[in-house]
């Protein structure tokens, strides 16, 4: 496919927009910066801002910036340590220089993953193919032992924050990324956004290589698992839908520990009743989803031990005469 035709045929309400905010990326960052040049259908403009980068992420970026002329590159000097909410403050400088650009779609792309050629083409045709589509995105797979496997937390209904690409109106009725020092910023983001009546979907064809394994810049795992467990709990997860989270995931590793230190720290905050992040009429609506989840379950293991009694229960009697 033409590369030069498509990116001119997409110039107005169906092109699309990218902001990366990059902290001392430089082991990742060129993948990602030939990912996103080679793509089938370019974006129309791409600003990537180092968020105080110490390594030659800078260097790097400008050599990409001089070639490509939708590339915007911007320096945000800072002294903050690497949190969830400095990248959020460092997207939001990127997503101002947006402004008065004409475009219907805006992503998020972090800086240390690649993928395919027509990877953007294909996502944004899941939005001509559904308009009630609000964030879509594919998939992460991360070596582990290394061989590349699915994200654990992958699903259809989701879309890692890193590759969420947002219609326009969808971000606006958001009211884009909430600075939370804890994490969680894409989880309250499609929260905010089901809210508002938009769906969102994941596309597990559309694979995605993230090279730094998701929780782990900042520390190891288990810090990872108890922090993700906060987060849960700052968004407004049930306790009962946390536990039996926990217990559905009790296999993935780090096996059993990795269930019980996450669900450690929900209960880090619960015991003190902390306040929860996100406003309350969007806690409620992702309780109710949770309650109508927890239902679904249960009507499901009762179809299934209703299927087994029609099928075996007659047999299992005249076997125990």
């Amino acid at each position: 496919m033409n590369v030069k035709a498509m990116s001119e045929g997409a110039r107005e309400g169906d092109s699309y927009v990218l902001v990366t905010p990059a902290r001392n990326e430089a082991p990742y960052i060129q993948a990602t910066l030939e990912s996103v040049v080679s793509q089938t259908i370019l974006p129309r403009r791409w600003v990537i801002v180092s968020d105080g980068s110490s390594d030659d992420t800078d260097e790097i970026i400008g050599r990409y910036a001089k070639r490509y002329s939708f590339i915007d590159f911007v320096r945000r000097e800072t002294q903050r340590r690497r949190d969830f909410a400095s990248k959020v403050h460092a997207f939001n400088l990127g997503f101002s220089r947006l402004d008065g650009l004409n475009y219907g779609f805006v992503g998020n792309q972090d800086a240390d993953c690649s993928f395919g050629r027509d990877y953007y083409e294909q996502v944004l045709s899941m939005f001509a193919a559904n308009e009630c589509l609000g964030i879509a995105g594919g998939v992460y797979y991360e070596c582990v032992g290394g061989s590349w496997l699915p994200q654990r937390t992958n699903t259809s209904w989701s879309v890692t924050g890193g590759i969420q690409l947002f219609r326009r109106e969808c971000y606006e009725d958001v009211g884009g990324y909430l600075p939370l020092s804890q994490g969680g910023v894409d989880s309250a983001a499609e929260v905010m956004a089901r809210l508002h009546g938009w769906e969102v979907r994941g596309n597990r064809a559309l694979v995605v290589f993230h090279h730094r394994r998701t929780g782990c810049a900042k520390g190891g795992i288990w810090k990872a698992r108890f922090v993700e467990g906060r987060q849960e709990y700052l968004l407004g997860y049930l306790l009962r839908f946390e536990v039996l989270k926990q217990l559905c995931r009790i296999t993935e590793r780090p096996l059993l520990s990795g269930s019980v230190i996450k669900l450690a720290g929900y209960l880090s905050l619960w015991f003190v009743n902390a306040k929860r992040c996100l406003p309350d009429n969007a806690v409620r609506f992702l309780q109710q989803e949770q309650k109508g989840r927890i239902s679904a379950l249960r009507s499901k293991a009762v179809l299934i031990r209703e299927l087994k009694t029609l099928v075996f229960g007659t047999e299992l009697r005249t076997r125990r005469h």
